[in-house]
């Protein structure tokens, strides 16, 4: 039984809540870093643990409001190499270890991470903490993030006192982590590596090149196949889909190749990440600087349509 019923609100829709009372738990599926609310209630005083919430309009942080307690993560700005172009590809160690301890997280931290989009956008923060050595053991994910909270939760709108500045310590960004648009140009346009597989997370609207959104070109890489990581969401929870659906959704890919994955911002491919791993996907790499990046560079070839390969490249 829940604790926290009594803090229910009206602002609830009951379908909502019966949903969330009488959905058979096997329906989600369940990765150690994935928690419930009831957990994340029973450790929010925990001088150990730090909240971090990233909303995809960081000013409902305020507006709407944030767990008590919650750090407000900015999505672009303290996620992206702010003096890059693009802004999205990877912070340096050295600012993001700023970032991280200007929220008070510590080497033996544990934290917490939720967003209000299916679990997108805290994707790209876990996938920095794996890609610059942080204990992976010590990151959770809030399932369904502020829709499972609210169920029977209330936000707060007052900021979070800044906390005692953290001591983390970061390592240099790990190589099997993360490839540049150079890796992706040799090994599958170029070479065709039969042993890499390059996977564009974005909707399939956004991958044929009917809808050109935030770059110059539209379509994809040459040679991607396109796998919408957001399928294995359920829209109506924010929760994880169970199992047997991620593998369905990932059943094209063999686990004994190298795959190479990106969106446009660095959050979709995030969520690919979390869900290959999940699976027991080994060697999972994310483009830095992605289709923002990709999709702006002039010179750089393009396919449209529905194939992996059209026009020349078809050849």
């Amino acid at each position: 039984m829940l604790h926290s019923l009594h803090r229910i609100t009206r602002s609830f829709s009951p379908l909502i809540l019966l949903a969330a009372l009488w959905l058979p738990l096997s329906a989600f599926a369940a990765p150690d870093f994935l928690v419930d609310a009831d957990w994340l209630a029973d450790r929010l005083e925990d001088e150990n643990v730090v909240v971090l919430e990233v909303r995809y309009h960081p000013h409902r942080y305020f507006t709407v409001g944030h767990i008590p307690g919650a750090m407000q993560v900015q999505r672009f700005k303290d996620l992206g190499d702010n003096q890059a172009s693009p802004i999205m590809r990877f912070p340096s160690r050295e600012v993001f270890q700023e970032t991280l301890r200007g929220w008070g997280v510590n080497d033996d931290s544990t934290l917490v991470l939720y967003d209000d989009s299916s679990t997108a956008l805290v994707s790209r923060l876990y996938h920095l903490l794996d890609l610059y050595g942080f204990a992976m053991d010590q990151v959770k994910i809030l399932n369904g993030g502020t829709l499972e909270w609210t169920v029977f939760n209330e936000l707060s709108k007052e900021a979070a006192p800044p906390p005692a500045r953290g001591s983390v310590t970061l390592s240099e960004a790990n190589p099997a982590l993360f490839v540049e648009w150079s890796d992706i140009y040799d090994d599958v346009v170029s070479r065709r590596d039969p042993n890499v597989v390059l996977v564009d997370a974005r909707p399939r609207d956004m991958y044929t090149g009917e809808v050109i959104r935030h770059s110059i070109m539209g379509g994809h890489i040459p040679g991607a196949i396109n796998i919408v990581s957001l399928d294995g969401i359920d829209g109506a929870t924010g929760k994880w889909r169970p199992d047997e659906r991620l593998s369905a959704l990932y059943s094209s890919l063999s686990k004994d190749r190298t795959i190479y994955v990106y969106c446009h911002d660095g959050f979709r491919m995030g969520l690919t990440y979390l869900q290959l791993k999940h699976l027991g996907y080994e060697d999972v790499r994310l483009y830095n600087g992605g289709w923002s990046h990709w999709g702006n560079e002039l010179t750089l070839p393009v396919v449209e349509g529905p194939e992996p390969l059209g026009g020349d490249f078809a050849l």
